[in-house]
This record gives C-alpha cells, sequence and structure tokens, in this order.
C-alpha cells in the first residue's frame, strides 16, 4: 500500500437507535446506525416493521381493497 493515501482505520464506537452500543473497526469517527444485532427481525425471532420514511403505509394505501 502506499504511503499517506489511505485513510487511518481506528475502532469506534457504533450506537443503534434501540440504545444498544457496540465496539467495531471503520475510517469514520462515530457510527449511527438504525438497526443492530439486538433489534432485528432476524436475530430476535420478531416481527418488527422498521419504516422510517412512510413506505410500508405508502404500500399498504396502494394496494389496499377499497
Amino acid at each position: 500500500m502506499k504511503e499517506g493515501i489511505h485513510p487511518k482505520y481506528k475502532e469506534v464506537k457504533a450506537v443503534c437507535a434501540c440504545g444498544e452500543s457496540f465496539m467495531t473497526g471503520s475510517t469514520k469517527d462515530k457510527i449511527h446506525v438504525d438497526i443492530c444485532s439486538k433489534c432485528h427481525p432476524f436475530f430476535t425471532g420478531k416481527q418488527k416493521i422498521v419504516d422510517a420514511e412512510g413506505r410500508v403505509d405508502k404500500f399498504r394505501k396502494k394496494y389496499s381493497k377499497k
């Protein structure tokens, strides 16, 4: 690798919207995520719809039987 052109890779704290935090490697100083392994439906086994922009409601409204 060439010297001086690559960003510094360091250990940072990632924080989830559910409140969980964990350490990971990144070139950024802070990481904020919406879903982590503690709250993701695949890992928890619970069905949970994560809709930050209203896409689910828009889909249901568009394709609902009237």
